[in-house]
Formats: C-alpha cells, sequence, structure tokens
C-alpha cells in the first residue's frame, strides 16, 4: 500500500486539526482498495466554543452522504461528545432512534447526520480515528481460517472481532472487548468481513499505521497466491451480443418499472473472470464486504444465452432469498440484479443512472479480485446469507425506500447524437445531459475525443457517411449503456450557394450523401436497438428549406427535403414498434458551423441585408441559437409529445414564406 503522505503538504496545513483530518481523510480516499463510494470514515477530536462562551468537547465525524476522497470541513459535523459516550452506556437503542439521537447532540442542526459509527468513533481514547474497508483485511477474513491468518499476520497488536452490524451493537461489542484492555498495546482493530480501523493522537501516526497494516495483509496474500489466482482471458463480442443486451435492459428495466443502463464489461479480468468453470458458485456466495449489498445486492445474475430467462431465474432466486429472512417490516426491494457473469463472455452491469452504474461495476471488479485471491487462500467464504439481508434490508435502508424519489425524466435513457461536437448537435448533448441521459456523440472531427471527463457521456469519432464506421460506433456505444432510447439525426453542412445551371456533381452528391443519406444509414443502424428501447424517439433535425427554399440553395434544399420525406416514411413503418419519429425545421441559427462567416456574409448580401440584419430578419426579430433547437429535441423526445409522430416543426422565430 503507497504512503501518500507528503511533509510539505502537512507542514502548510500546521496545527488545524480539522484541516489535517480533511487531509489524511483524503489521502484515504484516493486508494479505491481502502474505501469505495462513501466507505469508510473517519474523525477528530477537538472542542468548540458555544454561544455562552463555554468550551465543549467535540467529535467531529464523517457525515452522510460524504465521500473519503472528496470530503471537506464542512463534511464533518460537530456532535457532542459527552452525549455520544452516554449514548455508549445505553442497554439498547435502535438504528432509527440511534440516528435521531445523533442529530439532536449536533452543535450545528444544519450538518450532515453524523456516520453510523460515531459513538464507536467517540468511545477509542485517541484524537484521530480511522476506519477502512481495505480490500486485503477483508478478502483474508472472507476465508474459512481468516481469523487466524489475521492473527498470524498482526499478533498481539491488532484486536481481532467478530462480524457484528454496524451501528449501536457493534460499538458496544467494541466497548465490551476494550473495557479491561490497554489501549496503548494495539495499533488497530480488525472487525471481521467488515474492515480495520486505527488510531493515534496524531494524524500522521494514525494513517501511517493504517498504512502499515493493510500493507501485511498484501503482502500475505501475495506471498500465499501466485499470478494464477487472477485469471485472465479475451472475447470479442459482436452484434448479436450487443442486441442481447437491448433486449436484456428491456427486460431488466421492467423489474425497476423505468429505464435502466447495462454495461458489458469485457475486459481480461472480467472475461477472465467469466471463464472460471466454477465462476457461477462464485458470483453467488456473497460480496467482498456486508455494505456493497446496499449497491451491488447479495449475489450476482448469471448468464449464458437466453439472457432474458436467465434474469427471471436470477429474480425467482432473489425473491426465495427475501422470503427466507424478511419479517413483517420489510419491503422487497426492486428483484433486478446489479452484476452478473455473462459465462465466457465478461461481466454486466446494471443501474439506474450512471453514477450508480460506475460503482456497481467498481464493486464488482474489486469483489471479483478478492473472490479469486479468498479461493487462493483457501476457499472464499463470506458472511452467511442471513447477514447480508440484515444489511441489504437495515431499517435505514428501508426508510429510505419508504420515502421513495422522483426520477428525472431521462435518467436511465440512452441517447445518440450525431454531429455532436459543435453547434446545435453540440447544444443537444448538453440539454439530453442536463435532463438525466447518457449520450453516445459522434462527429467526424478530428479533434472529437474518444472519452470524456463525464462518464455520462461517450464521445465518438465517427464519419456518418461510412456504414461500417455508423455499425462500429454504435456497438461500442450499446456495450456502453446497453442500448439506445434516442436518436437526434443531426449532422449536416451547408454548402456553398451554387445555382443549378451551375451545379457541380460532386457538390450535389456530397450534399445527398451527407444532407439525406446519412441519415438513414443512422437510423437503419439504431432502429434494432431503438425497437427494444424505452419509449423511443427518433427527432430529425431538417431545414427550413424544405418548406421554404432559397435560390443558390438546391443542393442543400433537396437534401432535406428527402430527409424529411424518409422521415415521414419512417413514422408510418415505425408506429407499430413504438418508435416516435418527428422532425424540425431550423433557419438562422447562426452558432452552428454550418454558417461560416463567408457563407453569412453571402447570404446577407444575397438578400440586401448587413450580417446582423440578416441574423434578425423574421416575424419576431429575434436570432435563433443551437439551444433553442435542443430545447425542441427534449420536448419531442420526453413525455410531452409521447402521442406525437410524423410531426414538422419549425424553429425559425416565424419566417412570413413558411407560414
Amino acid at each position: 500500500m503507497r504512503n501518500r503522505w507528503k511533509d510539505d503538504e502537512a507542514a502548510a496545513i500546521g496545527s488545524d486539526d480539522i484541516a489535517m483530518r480533511v487531509y489524511t481523510s483524503n489521502l484515504l480516499g484516493e486508494e479505491e482498495d481502502l474505501v469505495l463510494h462513501g466507505g469508510g470514515n473517519t474523525s477528530v477530536k477537538g472542542s468548540l466554543t458555544t454561544v455562552f462562551g463555554e468550551s465543549e468537547e467535540v467529535l467531529f465525524v464523517k457525515g452522510s452522504g460524504w465521500d473519503l476522497r472528496t470530503i471537506k470541513e464542512a463534511g464533518f459535523p460537530p456532535v457532542r461528545l459527552n452525549y455520544l459516550l452516554k449514548l455508549g452506556r445505553l442497554n439498547s437503542l435502535s438504528d432509527s432512534e440511534m440516528i435521531r439521537q445523533l442529530r439532536l447532540a449536533l452543535l450545528d442542526p444544519q450538518a450532515p447526520t453524523p456516520s453510523v459509527e460515531a459513538i464507536l468513533h467517540a468511545l477509542v481514547p485517541y484524537k484521530f480515528v480511522d476506519h477502512s474497508h481495505a480490500d486485503a483485511v477483508v478478502t483474508i477474513s472472507n476465508t474459512p481460517n481468516g481469523a487466524e491468518h489475521l492473527k498470524q499476520i498482526y499478533g498481539d497488536e491488532v484486536l481481532i472481532l467478530p462480524y457484528i452490524m454496524p451501528g449501536f451493537i457493534l460499538a458496544q461489542q467494541v466497548a465490551e472487548a476494550t473495557k479491561s484492555l490497554d489501549w496503548s498495546r494495539l495499533k488497530g482493530i480488525v472487525l471481521l468481513h467488515h474492515g480495520l480501523f486505527t488510531f493515534s493522537d496524531d494524524a500522521k501516526s494514525s494513517y501511517d499505521t493504517m498504512v502499515e497494516l493493510v500493507t501485511k495483509a498484501e503482502e500475505f496474500i501475495a506471498s500465499n497466491t501466485d499470478e494464477s489466482s487472477i485469471v485472465l482471458s479475451e472475447y470479442q463480442w459482436s452484434p448479436s451480443d450487443c442486441l442481447k443486451l437491448s433486449k436484456l435492459r428491456r427486460a431488466a428495466g421492467e423489474l425497476v418499472r423505468g429505464p435502466v443502463l447495462l454495461r458489458l464489461d469485457n475486459s481480461r479480468e472480467a472475461v477472465g473472470f467469466a471463464c472460471r468453470k466454477n465462476a457461477s458458485n462464485l458470483a453467488t456466495r456473497g460480496p467482498l464486504t456486508p455494505d456493497h449489498t446496499i449497491h451491488a445486492k447479495a449475489f450476482a445474475a448469471i448468464f449464458q444465452e437466453d439472457l432474458t430467462e436467465d434474469l427471471k431465474g436470477f429474480q425467482a432466486r432473489y425473491i426465495d432469498y427475501f422470503n427466507e429472512y424478511k419479517t413483517d417490516e420489510h419491503q422487497c426491494l426492486d428483484t433486478m440484479p446489479r452484476y452478473g457473469v455473462w459465462q465466457n463472455k465478461g461481466l454486466l452491469y446494471l443501474a439506474v443512472n450512471q453514477k450508480r452504474l460506475e460503482i456497481v461495476r467498481d464493486i464488482t471488479l474489486h469483489t471479483i479480485r478478492a473472490i479469486q485471491q479468498g479461493e487462493a487462500l483457501g476457499g472464499w467464504q463470506p458472511l452467511p446469507k442471513a447477514d447480508l439481508f440484515e444489511v441489504e434490508y437495515w431499517e435505514l435502508e428501508q426508510a429510505k425506500l419508504k420515502s421513495g424519489s422522483i426520477r428525472a425524466e431521462f435518467e436511465g435513457k440512452v441517447a445518440v447524437v450525431t454531429g455532436a461536437a459543435s453547434g446545435i448537435g453540440k447544444a443537444c448533448v448538453t440539454a439530453l445531459l442536463a435532463e438525466g441521459a447518457v449520450v453516445i456523440a459522434l462527429d467526424i472531427d478530428e479533434q472529437f475525443a474518444m472519452d470524456s471527463l463525464n462518464s455520462s457521456l461517450f464521445a465518438y469519432r465517427c464519419d456518418v457517411t461510412d456504414t461500417k464506421a455508423i455499425q462500429s460506433a454504435l456497438l461500442q456505444g450499446v456495450q456502453r449503456f446497453g442500448g439506445i432510447d434516442i436518436l437526434v439525426s443531426n449532422a449536416g453542412n451547408f454548402p456553398a450557394s451554387q445555382s443549378i445551371e451551375k451545379m457541380e456533381d460532386e457538390n450535389w452528391n456530397r450534399s445527398i450523401e451527407l444532407n439525406m443519406s446519412s441519415h438513414m444509414r443512422v437510423m437503419r443502424g439504431c432502429l434494432p436497438y431503438l425497437k427494444e428501447g424505452f419509449d423511443p424517439a427518433v427527432v430529425i433535425v431538417a431545414s427550413k428549406n424544405v418548406p421554404a427554399p432559397g435560390p443558390g440553395a438546391a443542393a442543400y434544399s433537396a437534401a432535406k427535403a428527402g430527409l424529411t420525406q424518409m422521415a415521414r416514411v419512417a413514422a408510418l413503418e415505425l408506429g407499430a414498434d413504438g418508435v416516435r419519429i418527428n422532425i424540425l425545421h431550423p433557419n438562422a441559427v447562426y452558432d452552428t458551423a454550418i454558417w461560416t462567416e463567408e457563407v453569412l456574409a453571402e447570404r446577407a448580401e444575397h438578400y440586401g441585408f448587413s450580417v446582423e440584419e440578416y441574423k434578425t430578419a423574421n416575424i419576431l426579430q429575434s436570432e435563433v441559437y443551437s439551444q433553442d433547437v435542443a430545447k425542441a429535441v427534449v420536448l419531442f423526445a420526453g413525455k410531452s409529445l409521447a402521442k406525437t409522430t410524423g410531426a414538422q416543426l419549425p424553429i425559425d422565430s416565424g419566417n412570413e414564406r413558411v407560414i
């Protein structure tokens, strides 16, 4: 385990305990092998002066909803330390009541809710407390002789305790186990199947000890396993695989009553695990840590060839699992798996939005690595299903379920946008992302990046006049998100003005190819996925030149007219499949790549206007922008016009020739 501490950074912080708490928490959070997506917690003890001028001892502990990787000072709510210690002396306390009491103990009522481990942090007699879910430590504990192995690694320097649910009862367990203990002899506490605590009156010391103890666990694993423990393999997925994904995505969405995302992971590690003969057994035993059940459920789905039937199999197993352990107080969660093993092909991740999909992916990859290491150490033996159920159906999580949540209109939906690098296309990408969709963005621009910092955006360089390029781009996008629900067919250009008398074949053919034929190719490529999509919608960006062509624009006008006619036929053909096709006719959208300075000046001169006059030469005397078109795209793709197909809508601030 790398020690990320830097003396110069620490020196710049000085003696500010809260700032130092933030610093070392961030160091822990940067290590995915220590904490993932909100896992782990840290604290520091200090004091605050009340409004009465009295000093009060306080525990600053990680608050709910914060991630150690990015936590700031605001993420450490101040809790009255003595109040927490009194809570720790109670005989019993339900988790819901504990949360209520933690909020009552806050010195700042606006602060986030303290961690469920706050009482435990208060009981530890040191200023700084660090808690991680270190993969190496938990992996070792998830083996038949895990406790013995950890004892061998740490000797008497670390207290090893059996698993117990987080919260009040865990604090009780630690208090009982340490009441006659000399804390100065301890470097840490291991909670089997859960994680590791370290502590010190010095932030660096507590952090260093965490790194030291985790490193020892990693070294133990390395010395008792070899490279063959982690199986690596390859699989080249095919178009038929992607269509199966799209059908599975549709069926999975029915289990959560809305659109979902699905990703196929065919990395060498993912495929290697899927190729293991006992993968189906290993993936259904249980997760790396019990808290992962909240994000990824207690076991995986197993897929072979008929993915939708295998999904039904998972659903039946999950209902049996729920019925075995439920009480009258439990409300069944949705029965959609969060990850699955597609035998010999890779791993599948499912979630209602991109953020959750990334969480499931990260948890799954850490889990399969731990499973294989655990097998090499004597066998993968996570907690029994009863314990996993207790965490998955924790009363605090059930309360969140019952409170309900409203999904964004496009959450879980996948959109394809062509001509996405600039102008109308770029505006459409921005608008769809803002509404919760993920976007497969295509453009021929050489600078158009293959990847983006935004995981909801898959930007792919693609020549939409090339059928093979379209197919490749769509396969990549569907592998990443699982299907297609929305197509915004926008790519095009406005050729230089040329009369029919002087029309060159090359200019005519180029316009027809890009402004009409490419749209057919893209739609044709998307249709197998759209037919399996959620309320599938196609929005065609045509032009005002269809109802009101101008002289010198024959190549462009004819292509856009042909595009419009194709879209009308598509609306007739695809209505039975539930696919809506609608057409927009923008005019005078000058913040696009189509309108170069030369073209703009030429058209203005043709009509006897200055450039500025030309931009507002419409009924409303207002300029039309790309974002105005994007708003119409969102409208046609959404629920508001769910009963509309084959429509044509001008976006032109009013054109008297069209009217």
